[in-house]
Parts: C-alpha cells; structure tokens; sequence
C-alpha cells in the first residue's frame, strides 16, 4: 500500500501565518454561497493545421463579488481573472495581445517556454494603453497547468491584485491516455486561490494595502468567487491548484482527512503518484490532485480548509461507480547531464527586496548561461528563522527539477518539472536548471511585492555562435508613461517598492491604484 504522507513538509515555525502582520480570513456578511466559477475555455480566432490564433484583451469591468456595489476589476478577455486557454504540444500559438486599459501592461506567460525577453512578457514588454502587440510560439512542453499574469516593472503586485491572471493548461498525448477526470467543469476544476482585502464601495484599493513584506488579504476569493461550492457529480474530481495569491501560503486539507492524490506539479505530472492529506500551496506554484468521494453518499457536503478556515463546499450529488486506477508510473522527466567541471551558480534571497545583496536594475545582466547547457544552481534563503519567511524562487522561460534540500532528498512531490520552489529560512534548495531558448529572463521571488521591491535579476541565455543584442527597457521610459497616462508628473508615480529597488528612477510604485 502506497504510503500517506501527513504533514505540509515545511516546518510549521515557516509559516506565513508566523510571520510580518498575518491576517486571518474572514467571509464578509451578508455573503452567500455561490456555484465556483469555472472560466470558460477561451476559442481560438481561427485554426489552420498545426496554426492556432488567439486575442488576448485586457480590459477594466465590474464583478458583483459582495452585496452593494459591484467591484472594480481587471481582466483578460473576462471581468476578473480570465479565460481558460487551452493549447496542445505542438501548436505554433500566434497571440494577439490587446491592452484596453488605462495604463500600460505586460503578459507573462508563467511556467510556459517561450523566448525572452519579448515573448516571455516579463518588464521589457510593455503593452501601451490602446496599443496591440502581436507575438508567436511553439508549445514543446509536457502537459501541465501554466498561467498567464501581468508583470510589468514594478507593477506586477498590484495588476495582479486588479485581477489580471489566468489559466494556461498545456495538454499532450501522454495525459491523454491517463486514466484520470478530464472532464472540465464537471470533474475537473481549475482551482485559483487568491485573497483580497474589500474598502469602501466594495473597492479595491492597493495603495491603502500596500505592504512591502507582501499583501494579504482578509477575504478567500476562488476563481473570483467567494464562498464557494463544487457540485460533486463524479465519485473522482481532479483539482488543479494555482497558487495566484500576493503573499499568502494555502494549506489545505479535507474534512475527515480525506486524501489527496497528488499526480502533477507545475509543469509536468509526477514520476508517480503521491498521496497526502495535506497539501502546501505557495505563491506562483501549480498542483493537480485527485480526490475520491467514494466514501459518501448523496446530500454529504465535504470540506476543503485552508488552516482552520473553510475555502469550498463540496456537496455531493449521486455518482457512478469509478474503478479506475492511477498508475503508478505518470511521466518519466528527462534529467540532462551536468559537466562536473562547470561551478555551481550561487543564488542567494535577501531581506526581503534582494538577489545576491543586490536590487533589481532593468538593464542590468546579472548571469549567463549557454543554452541547452545544463548546470546547477543553489538557491539560498538568507533569512534567519527568526525573523525570515519562505521565499518561493521562480525562473522564466525554463523549467527545473529539484536536487536535494539542505543536501537531503526533496520533498516526495517535488520530483516532476518544476518552475517555482519554496525555500525555507536558512535553507538552500539545489536545482538542475537547462534553459531550451534564447533570450533574457528574470528569476525572483514569487512574494509579488517582494519582487516589485528589487528581489529579482535577470539571466541572459546565449549561443555563442549566434550571439545577440536585447533592447532592455529603462525604469525611466516606463516611470515617464505611467505619468503620461495618468496626466501627473513623473515625480507624482506612486509605484510601491521603486523607492528601494534602485531600478532608475526615485519615489515611484505602481499606476494601478494611482488615485
């Protein structure tokens, strides 16, 4: 029998709820519960052969989350968060990119290998307000659940907080032919944890939030929706998780301790199958479990807690019999070689606004490595248990997979390809990191006002035979913009965390709660 593993892994003194102003959540009243919305799958603009089309629009709208008045939100192509995008490995993706806000944006495609810096959408991509940018690329990934979110320099935390995030679920022959739900919407659900804090008007205001040890709201918000419920209607649902919070960890756990079949990561299945009763969910990272009903019976209602606190109902309805089995062998990840002569790359977490001591500058390459080269990084966490936090460590336009912890074996789900990793205080995590395209990519903490405040650098991944030169964007341009939208002076952005982060310019934060 296969083992049950019973703890969240990380130590409990870890915990961000341990930790720098901890807010607790809380259902505001008056709140009923509601159906969780599942975002429809978003339709390709048109499909020729192996081509498929797309717009993706940012747009501002209205979402009626709390009785009175409707909140102001942001979106992709959806009032708040956005439509499910669903591609297939293989398909060259062409994406139109359309920014119908008020100021300017960018489009990250999280856990996805693309090209960088363009196509990846991190700072150096900007999306004026009214303009349309259109980009290209090839899925060559296992099945996984990726994301989109918007991360423009440094305003990433509070668009994202506006609600721009979604679903980018990559799919392969492999899942295929598993054995598990893959019904969407009826026994597979996209599962985005998030938490807001709810001001006057039901508005959100990140400006009167911001935190720079990261924001954390008081009210749990589940595909855009509070208080949620899930009609069980299979005897086997598939849940896939997306840490899309600020700051906040979930750790979540079923009534009666139920278990959880964890079968993914971020960007791949697992080697194989692990079962646990708890499961930690740390900011940008991604799991897909499977949960078995077979245990209850029509009119139970099942919970799913994170803490003590309870996040969806899962109310069972009469379902057929499901025999099926998850094997026991999911995927087989590809571990490339490392040339023992290479040194290992050295990653240190700093405070809470540092990489390697230093603050994040636009323009500044702070690591090369050749690409198709596979190397080893250690990545530290430089807090002390006292007074530190779990930094989750992300890496664009690649995936990795975990070498030890502290020189021991990684956690028992952390063997799959990943692209986020929770580091511990005082910890170091070794990764097998290969980068498979060109371009400049960021890696950072994935605490969002963390990296908005400088703990994040940037990589250049380079073929020395075909050498190439980036147009880097400067603080100054997008500081310049900003205040152009807004009609302010550039002095007058207020961009949170720009003040530390030495990026260029002085005094600024983010545009988009700029009153």
């Amino acid at each position: 029998m296969a083992k049950i593993y019973t703890d969240y892994f990380l130590d409990e003194e870890d915990f961000d709820k341990n930790h720098f102003r901890y807010k607790k959540l809380s259902i505001p009243d008056g709140v009923e519960a509601k159906p969780l919305a599942v975002p429809p799958v978003l339709k390709p603009d048109k499909v020729s052969g192996n081509d498929v089309w797309y717009t993706i629009e940012s747009i501002e709208s209205k979402v009626q989350l709390l009785p009175g008045k409707a909140t102001k939100t942001w979106g992709y192509n959806a009032p708040i968060l956005g439509k499910t995008m669903v591609l297939k490995r293989g398909q060259h993706v062409h994406v139109k990119l359309k920014n119908s806000l008020p100021e300017l944006t960018t489009y990250h495609w999280h856990g996805m290998e693309v090209p960088g810096p363009i196509t990846d959408g991190g700072c150096h991509a900007p999306v004026y307000p009214g303009e349309e940018k259109e980009i290209e690329f090839t899925v060559n990934q296992p099945a996984a659940l990726t994301w989109l979110h918007a991360h423009p320099c440094p305003s990433t935390a509070a668009q994202v907080w506006m609600g721009l995030a979604m679903g980018v679920v990559v799919t392969d022959d492999q899942e295929a032919k598993l054995p598990i739900p893959k019904n969407y919407g009826v026994d597979e659900f996209p599962v985005i944890l998030q938490d807001r804090t709810y001001h006057k008007d039901n508005q959100l205001d990140y400006r009167a939030d911001y935190d720079a040890m990261g924001i954390l709201g008081e009210t749990p918000l589940i595909n855009g929706t509070i208080r949620p419920y899930i009609d069980v209607t299979t005897q086997k649902v598939r849940l896939l998780f997306l840490g899309g919070s600020n700051r906040r960890e979930w750790r979540l756990h079923f009534d009666d301790d139920i278990v959880m079949t964890q079968i993914a990561g971020d960007d791949s299945f697992l080697p194989h199958p692990v079962k646990m009763t708890k499961i930690m969910v740390t900011p940008g990272e991604r799991l897909q479990v499977v949960v078995d009903f077979s245990g209850y019976h029509e009119g139970d209602v099942v919970n799913l807690y994170t803490d003590d606190f309870k996040l969806i109902e899962f109310r069972i309805h009469h379902f057929e019999k499901d025999d099926s089995i998850i094997p026991d062998t999911l995927f087989e990840p590809k571990l490339p070689e490392v040339d023992p002569d290479l040194p290992v790359r050295k990653v240190t977490m700093d405070e809470h606004n540092m990489m390697n001591n230093k603050q994040f500058s636009m323009q500044r390459i702070d690591m090369k490595q050749k690409v198709g080269q596979a190397e080893y990084w250690d990545v530290t966490n430089t807090n002390t248990k006292e007074h530190g936090m779990i930094h989750p460590f992300h890496i664009h336009g690649t995936h990795f997979t975990v070498v030890s912890r502290n020189g021991h074996e990684p956690f028992p789900n952390e063997y799959g390809y990943k692209d986020t990793i929770p580091v511990r205080p005082g910890e170091t995590v070794r990764l097998r990191v290969e980068f498979p395209l060109l371009g400049v990519f960021m890696y950072h903490c994935h605490i969002i006002e963390h990296e908005d405040a400088g703990m994040m650098a940037q990589i250049e991944i380079f073929d020395s035979d075909h050498p190439k030169k980036y147009h880097l964007m400067d603080m100054e341009t997008l500081t310049k913009a900003f205040a152009e939208e807004k009609g302010i002076k550039p002095e007058d952005v207020w961009m949170p965390g720009m003040d530390t982060e030495g990026c260029g310019m002085d005094d600024a934060t983010t545009g988009a709660s700029q009153k």
